[in-house]
This record gives structure tokens, C-alpha cells and sequence, in this order.
């Protein structure tokens, strides 16, 4: 156990030290609330004993400045016998307890392995639920992430079609998966299929299955995508990927609920639920003749817009707990937290490849660990002290604030891709969540070398 006392009284602050330390317990001393900011920025701690009155920034505000940051530390207020309307409003705004001057060492005790407890029981709970939802729901308590969830339980309810659009690496999988799982049909399968990934001349038969001797080495029939989606979900990902004579296609299917296989010459009746998503403007493609716009009609009867993680940078702490849950299965080091400067160097970075980057910054953090918390140090975020960057460009660092364009950003993720990659374009591909196609092509529209 590691306790944090917080106080302006040398000799309180002494006092509770000795106290502590007799039972074998670790104690960093602050003498005040911004001392006591720069201590949680760099450790991290079981609880904090916080004086409630303090010059400066005082206990209740060190409290909500914890809270604010998302550090998960119980705190014990402490108060005076005068103070205790103080101390009882304190608990409203997430302190654990408090203590009224003067106490016994047993009674401080008694109140530090309470709460410890509590806590180590809410991180159980809290990393049960991550084990069971990083995967299958939005991790997040933001506004933008609550409506979105509202949305979800809403046309869940439907079997009415869904867009699903954002930038590459938001949870748009994620997203289709929440409405798949919360519908009548979430017995059934849910089959995702990526437009982008599938070479053009194999789309059709991927989708739409094919006949025994449909073409040369079609040596048995096989069902196509939308039969095995049958009376489940069916999620086509990178729809502005789909080859135009495909659209139409696609655009039957949704209107008359038939397939016909490649080679086929029946019509087969499929009941399933669309959903689609994509990176791209599809009304720009539109205007371009790229995509149809009676499909575009039909694909998005309800639209879900998945922001970028820079547009909600408070639940960064709550990401970040469900992904060291997630990593400490996967690599199988036990890795207890985040020091509060790690979080701060997170939140100021601008996450061009989102929540997707965000789990590869804190894998990479994981292996360069020393302790068992990850600190700012640890971060493989190389954060510039002046940006001089033209206009419409990206400096070879983290970008920040709005004076460049989306394109910018998207060259920048690219760029920043394939020079981890050395270049390999499946690899950058992959961990932008974009298809091989779509970076050649990408690469080829921005110039880049």
C-alpha cells in the first residue's frame, strides 16, 4: 500500500508519516494542493489523506482536479470538528471518507483499508466489464458517447438499415456490433465484411455466393455472405469501397430481400439486417459518380456519426483502463495503473488514428515499462515544443488545434503509417483500419514518397 498525505501543517503531516510507516506503509508527503498535482503526475498511489483546508489550491479543489483527471485514488478528507458540512459536501464531489481532527491511528487505519478494499473491488468490477465490452461497446462517459448510445438502444429496436460514419480507427465495428447485440436478431450471426479488403473481381462472389461450375475452379457451390447473415446482422465496412456495378446489386437486395449466386438463375429470399460504415464522404462520391445515390438513401435511413478521440479527450482515462485491462491478458505483465501525467501527455496529443492508435501507444508503453505504472516517460509520444508548419501541412510531430485540414491529418496518419511500417503498405493499411487499396490510392492522391 502507498498512501498520499496532503497537508499544509508540518507537523500533521509528519504525525500521520510515522503513524503510517510503522504499520509498513509507503507514504509521499505534499505540503500542499499544487505540490500534491505534481506528485500524482509522476506516481501512483492505493489513497490520499487530504487536508480539506488549505492555502492555495485547497482539498476540495485538489479533489475535484483528481477527479477531473480521471485518477482512480480514494481520498479521506480530513476536517476539523468545525469543518464537517465541509468534509460531508467533499463526499458529493468523490471523496471516499473523511476524518475529523483529532483521530486515533487505529480509526485512520480502519478507514484506509476500507476504502482501499472498495476500491480494488471496483477495479475488479470495472476490469470485468472491460474484459467482457472493449471489444463489443464504446468505451467512454463523454456527451457525444452517451447520445450515441442512446441512439444505438433506439434503432436497435428496428430492423431499419444504418450508416455508420468516422474517421478510421473510432469503433465503427464496435458500434454495429452494440446495435447487433441489443436487437431481436442478436441470436443470429453477426458477419462482418470489409468492402476495401476484397480484391474487386471477388466482391460478388464473396457477397452473393456462387453455383457449382459458376467459373473455373468454382468445383462446388458456395453460399455468399448475405446467406450466411441469414436472419442476423450482415455489416459491409468501407461501403464507398464497393465497386459501382455492385451497387445495383446491393441496392436490389435491399429493396426485394433476394440474392441471386453468381451462376445462379434462382432468386433466394434472405432476411437480414444491413449495416454499413465508412471513412469516406459518400455524398462527395456521389457528386462524383462514385457511389449511387438512391443507395446512399437506402443505406442511411439512420445516421450514426462516431467522433475522433480528439473531439473527446475525457474519456481517455476510461479508455486507458480498459485497454491495460485488455494488454495485461495479452502480454501477461501486470501493469496496476496510469500516472496522471501520463494522462495529461495523452489528452494533448491529437490521436490522428484514434482509439486504434491510442491501443498501440499504450502496447508500446507496456513493453518499455520499468514499474509496474506507466508513466509519461513511457509514452512513445514525441511531443514539439514549436510547431512551424505551413499552411495545410503537417509537422513530423503531434498535431494539435484546427488550423489544418482533414486531408492534412489524413496524410499526416499515412506519413506517420508507413514509416513505422518502413513502408510496407499492408502493415500501415492494417493499423490505420484501412484497406491496401485505399492507402495506394490515398498515397497516390497526396504525393507522398
Amino acid at each position: 500500500m502507498k498512501i498520499l498525505v496532503v497537508d499544509d501543517d508540518k507537523n500533521m503531516r509528519t504525525s500521520i508519516k510515522r503513524l503510517l510507516e510503522i504499520e509498513g506503509i509507503d507514504v509521499e508527503c505534499a505540503e500542499n494542493g499544487l505540490s500534491a498535482q505534481r506528485v500524482l503526475e509522476n506516481s501512483v498511489f492505493s489513497a490520499a489523506v487530504v487536508d480539506l483546508k488549505m492555502p492555495g489550491l485547497n482539498g476540495l479543489e485538489l479533489l475535484k482536479w483528481i477527479k477531473d483527471e480521471g485518477l482512480r485514488i480514494p481520498v479521506v478528507m480530513v476536517s476539523a470538528y468545525g469543518e464537517i458540512d465541509d468534509a460531508v459536501n467533499a463526499l458529493k464531489y468523490g471523496a471516499s471518507d473523511y476524518i475529523v481532527k483529532p483521530f486515533s491511528s487505529d480509526e485512520l487505519l480502519l478507514r484506509l483499508n476500507r476504502i482501499v478494499e472498495d476500491q480494488k473491488f471496483k477495479n475488479a468490477v470495472e476490469s470485468g466489464k472491460h474484459t467482457q465490452n472493449l471489444e463489443s461497446e464504446l468505451i467512454g462517459n463523454s456527451e457525444s458517447v452517451r447520445k450515441i448510445k442512446s441512439l444505438i438502444e433506439k434503432v436497435a429496436q428496428t430492423p431499419t438499415t444504418v450508416l455508420i460514419t468516422g474517421e478510421s480507427g473510432t469503433g465503427k465495428e464496435v458500434a454495429a456490433r452494440m446495435i447487433h447485440r441489443q436487437s431481436s436478431v442478436y441470436e443470429g450471426p453477426f458477419i462482418p465484411v470489409n468492402i476495401g479488403g476484397i480484391p474487386e473481381s471477388l466482391v460478388e462472389s464473396e457477397l452473393f455466393g456462387y453455383e457449382k461450375g459458376a467459373f473455373t475452379g468454382a468445383v462446388e457451390r458456395k453460399p455468399g455472405m448475405f446467406e450466411l447473415a441469414s436472419y442476423g446482422t450482415l455489416f459491409l465496412d468501407e461501403i464507398g469501397e464497393m465497386p459501382p456495378a455492385l451497387q445495383v446489386k446491393l441496392l436490389r437486395v435491399i429493396q426485394e430481400h433476394k440474392i441471386m449466386r453468381l451462376g445462379g438463375t434462382q432468386l433466394i429470399p434472405v432476411n437480414v439486417r444491413i449495416i454499413s460504415a465508412t471513412n469516406r464522404n459518400l455524398e462527395y462520391l456521389i457528386e462524383k459518380k462514385m457511389f449511387r445515390e438512391d443507395l446512399y438513401y437506402r443505406l442511411n435511413v439512420v445516421h450514426i456519426e462516431i467522433p475522433p478521440l480528439r473531439a473527446r479527450l475525457e474519456d481517455i482515462p476510461m479508455l486507458t483502463g480498459s485497454i491495460i485491462e485488455k494488454l495485461n491478458r495479452k502480454i501477461g505483465k501486470k501493469i496496476t495503473g496510469i500516472t496522471g501525467g501520463a494522462v495529461k501527455k495523452l489528452k494533448s496529443y491529437n490521436f490522428p488514428g484514434n482509439v486504434r492508435e491510442l491501443e498501440n501507444i499504450l502496447e508500446r508503453a507496456f513493453i518499455f515499462a520499468e514499474g509496474e505504472t506507466i508513466t509519461a516517460s513511457d509514452l512513445p509520444i514525441d511531443l514539439p515544443g514549436n510547431i512551424n508548419a505551413r499552411p495545410g501541412s503537417l509537422p513530423d510531430g503531434p498535431v494539435y488545434g484546427p488550423p489544418y485540414t482533414l486531408k492534412a491529418l489524413e496524410r499526416y496518419a499515412i506519413k506517420k503509417a508507413l514509416h513505422r511500417w518502413e513502408g510496407n503498405k499492408t502493415k500501415a493499411a492494417e493499423e490505420l483500419g484501412i484497406s491496401r487499396r485505399t492507402i495506394i490510392n490515398k498515397i497516390k492522391e497526396y504525393g507522398i514518397e
